[in-house]
């Protein structure tokens, strides 16, 4: 599953204009992944759900799928990405888009490729899909089919976004980077330029699903920093928006590079191309699983409730593991007293997959914060604890 984010423009959600005047947070979804289903014609080596063809039983039925999209909107307005597995093998896949379109949510879609026909482009268009995303993951038609698994992989994303292209749809470009297509980031990205992209957002591997059998692929954390300041470097030389993803401390070298040059940062926290903070995870994002099981985000397999059991609504304002990850002076570790921890958070799913606990610090930084922030990080459980 990778995310697809859609036309940018300001936008309040419901909540902003109440947390402005009482200077309290106000803890809304911007985004929510949405498995439709996990059903799929490929059989990618770093899957999240290990998706095959399935069928798999006991998926959310149409009408859930509808009261799902109908309690969101009763208290807020994100992206809805549509993924998979592959959504597109869901029969009533633009029926569920379109309820959504109509409610006034943003519909988005992260298809394979197979499936995308110039008539299906079309009826995205029709249903109010406003962007796609694919994945590349190979510079070359046989480095991605490798990582893909499947033959003719590689040509069926290339002929997808020629498809949407055709009927002006607005689509992204993913990849997910491991130690197999790391040299290969340059030439990835004068690929997606050259087809024509709005987006291009990399991911950094996190090793859940098939991708745990991967753990020995992630880059090293010295790799991965010089990956992400590598990505701010580019960020102003290529014409359009370029936004890391599953890489938190992307945005503390976002600051520290921004600060040097003596620039205020103001990220845009709203539209297609926000770009706030790190890990995003139970406290502006979640995910919803085909079955109705709710995490904060596809990669940290822990349940937070059940839609089936209780609306979404109150899930997202009541389970504990989001209320955790809105804690961020409770992470362990560094990630407790790090002075970027608001903006960064650290990967919650990467230190539970190496830990088995997610509230641990972030496995792969290198970052080591000052001394005057850890001890003021114990004064704050000090006096926490007298409280108590």
């Amino acid at each position: 599953m990778h995310g697809t984010i859609p036309k940018g423009h300001p936008h309040e959600v419901p909540g902003m204009e109440d947390e402005r005047k009482s200077g309290e947070k106000k803890w809304i979804p911007k985004l929510i992944a949405w498995e439709l289903t996990r059903s799929c014609n490929l059989d990618c080596v770093h899957c999240r759900a290990a998706a095959r063809f399935g069928p798999y039983p006991n998926e959310l039925t149409t009408e859930e799928c509808f009261d799902f999209l109908k309690d969101v909107a009763s208290f807020s307005k994100p992206i809805i990405i549509m993924t998979g597995g592959e959504p597109m093998m869901r029969d009533d896949v633009w029926d569920i888009a379109k309820y959504g379109t109509d409610l006034g949510l943003r519909m988005v879609m992260a298809p394979c490729g197979f499936l995308v026909t110039e008539q299906t482009a079309k009826k995205m268009i029709e249903v109010g899909i406003q962007r796609v995303s694919f994945s590349i993951d190979g510079a070359t038609r046989e480095s991605h089919d490798n990582f893909r698994r499947v033959p003719g992989a590689f040509d069926s994303v290339i002929r997808a976004i020629e498809n949407v292209k055709k009927v002006g749809l607005e689509f992204q470009v993913n990849t997910t980077i491991t130690k197999h297509n790391l040299h290969e980031l340059p030439q990835i990205l004068d690929l997606v330029i050259k087809l024509g992209a709005k987006a291009y957002h990399p991911f950094l591997l996190v090793p859940t699903g098939r991708g745990a059998e991967l753990k020995d692929q992630e880059i090293s954390p010295e790799d991965y920093e010089r990956t992400l300041t590598w990505f701010y470097e580019m960020r102003e030389k290529v014409p359009l928006q370029f936004k890391p993803t599953c890489a938190p401390h992307y945005y503390r070298i976002f600051r520290q590079k921004e600060r040097k040059k003596g620039i205020s940062v103001t990220p845009q926290t709203h539209g297609l191309d926000a770009m706030s903070k790190g890990c995003m995870g139970g406290q502006t994002f979640a995910f919803v699983s085909n079955t109705g099981k709710v995490q904060i985000c596809g990669f940290l397999e822990v349940e937070c409730g059940d839609i089936r059991k209780e609306p979404f609504s109150k899930i997202w304002h009541t389970s504990k593991v989001f209320q955790e990850m809105r804690a961020w002076d409770d992470y362990n570790g560094r990630c407790g007293y790090c002075e970027f921890r608001k903006v960064c958070g650290g990967c919650r799913a990467r230190a539970y997959a190496f830990t088995g606990n997610y509230m641990d610090e972030e496995p792969f930084c290198t970052y080591q914060p000052g001394e005057a922030a850890k001890r003021a990080h114990e004064l704050r459980k000090l006096k926490y604890a007298e409280v108590k």
